[in-house]
């Protein structure tokens, strides 16, 4: 994931909602069981985990059985370590005490999601580890690893699955994204090995690709019971030999046996958490809802529309109507670059007020930044008495509002037709344009010249555009 591009806003789940989903996670909801479960006879070794002989006592008390108990016991026991849900007494007696943060899963929901967020990182860790059948067998004679052996970088593996976690999330946040959708496993390993540039993969690169969705595979295994993802394994019957013979029929073209994974709302919340602490700005809808109107129009003027317009509503709903319109057009004013923007998204807000918004908009009537915007809006709404513009001033709110179309869609197909329109509406359109008195008249001239296809008309916009620019002293 890149980080030179603002992310899109996350859309969050309340954090009490999300507390109790973290307090319901396999994995914390053992690691609790077992801070309570311990006591003066519980001894630990000195790595801090459980010894051996105390494994089957804790799996009994989390009622797990099976060949995987007792690592799933000591998993829990170090999340529960880690987090300060228990802590070591004595280190060469090997004893514990209930920890002072197991009170915090009793206390406010970012109490709760703070433990949570440790735990987190302890499983993150663990799931850069490689195999324990791996581990032991790259033992060397004075039980040190030989990690040569093992083909393994730690740093690398932990830059790998934060990278894999980071398109996950960009891929969830994103508009056009599966949003509570899957993902399928191998698209989200290719986005990891696949050059962008890349045509047909080679057959190496194809191989790397499925390495990596056996690792990712492993580690959404491990990453699930914290509640980070919510996940379909690989199917095993494709890691089974070709010799075998198949346990039952299955569909060749069922992506879904390659692996699924999503991202739960908790896991949206950890992914975005991370983010800001390795500062990344991640922007989550809400966070605008107590700042002032500059803040807004700013911040929504890089969100996609319809996060624009959550932002939007979060911000209107804590504001008297009439007084937020009046706000809203204060702060739209202005001739830097980003200001028709602010424009549009300020027309945009003021969509969602009621008609109670009405005086704000009349007494703009007169400003030759706003008056367009405020007809428009009050036209719509069929009010009366609105005086008609002057044809400067729908020149230059024509000129603002393609401004503002480049500047949040760039060379759209629906700005192509805006532009094909306009050009056939007005056959002197471009004779007077060049004239209006706005600071992106000329810039908006040279994209009407690129996005027009007719090629008499795209250079009747590249003259007018040149007029324009002279004109400007540029």
């Amino acid at each position: 994931m890149s980080d030179s591009s603002p992310l899109p806003p996350v859309r969050l789940h309340p954090e009490a909602e999300l507390a109790r989903d973290a307090l319901s996670t396999p994995l914390l909801t053992r690691a609790a069981r077992l801070a309570r479960w311990a006591g003066e006879d519980t001894r630990v070794d000195a790595g801090g985990g459980l010894v051996e002989e105390q494994l089957p006592a804790a799996a009994s008390e989390l009622g797990l059985s099976g060949d995987d108990a007792a690592a799933c016991a000591s998993e829990a026991w170090r999340v529960a370590l880690d987090t300060g849900l228990v802590e070591i007494l004595d280190e060469e007696e090997g004893t514990v005490t209930t920890g002072a943060d197991l009170a915090l899963l009793t206390g406010s929901p970012q109490d709760v999601l703070g433990v949570w967020l440790t735990a987190l990182e302890t499983v993150l860790a663990d799931a850069s580890v490689p195999d324990l059948d791996d581990l032991v067998d790259a033992l060397d004679e004075g039980g040190e690893v030989d990690l040569t052996s093992l083909d393994w970088d730690p740093q690398a593996e932990q830059e790998f699955l934060d990278g894999v976690l980071g398109n996950l999330y960009l891929l969830t946040v994103s508009e056009d994204g599966p949003g509570d959708g899957t993902v399928p496993l191998p698209a989200l390993a290719a986005s990891m090995i696949v050059p962008s540039d890349m045509g047909e993969p080679t057959n190496d690169v194809l191989e790397q690709v499925s390495d990596a969705m056996m690792r990712l595979d492993d580690q959404f295994r491990i990453l699930e019971p914290i509640g980070l993802v919510a996940y379909r394994p690989v199917d095993e019957a494709l890691m089974a030999d070709a010799d075998e013979e198949p346990a039952a029929v299955v569909d060749e073209t069922d992506v879904s046996r390659y692996g699924m994974v999503r991202l739960t709302p908790l896991g949206l919340y950890g992914l975005r958490s991370r983010l800001l602490e390795a500062g990344i700005a991640a922007p989550a809808v809400g966070d605008l809802a107590d700042k002032g109107a500059d803040a807004l129009l700013d911040g929504t003027a890089v969100f996609p529309p319809s996060a624009a317009q959550a932002e939007t509503e979060q911000w209107l709903a804590r504001r008297e109507p009439l007084a937020a319109a009046r706000e809203l057009l204060g702060a739209a004013r202005g001739a830097d670059q980003g200001a028709p923007l602010r424009r549009l998204r300020c027309q945009q807000a003021l969509s969602l007020v009621g008609t109670v918004a009405e005086p704000a908009l009349r007494e703009v009537l007169d400003d030759p930044e706003l008056g367009g915007l405020a007809r428009v809006w009050l036209v719509e709404r069929g009010f009366e008495d609105v005086p008609a513009p002057s044809q400067d001033m729908v020149f230059w709110l024509t000129v603002d509002t393609i401004a503002a179309q480049l500047a949040a869609e760039g060379n759209s197909e629906e700005l192509q037709g805006l532009v094909e329109g306009l050009a056939q509406q007005h056959g002197g359109f471009f004779a007077a344009a060049w004239r209006v008195d706005h600071p992106a008249t000329a810039d908006v001239l040279e994209a009407m010249g690129r996005l027009h296809p007719d090629k008499k008309v795209a250079k009747e916009a590249r003259k007018a555009a040149f007029k324009a620019r002279s004109q400007q002293g540029g």
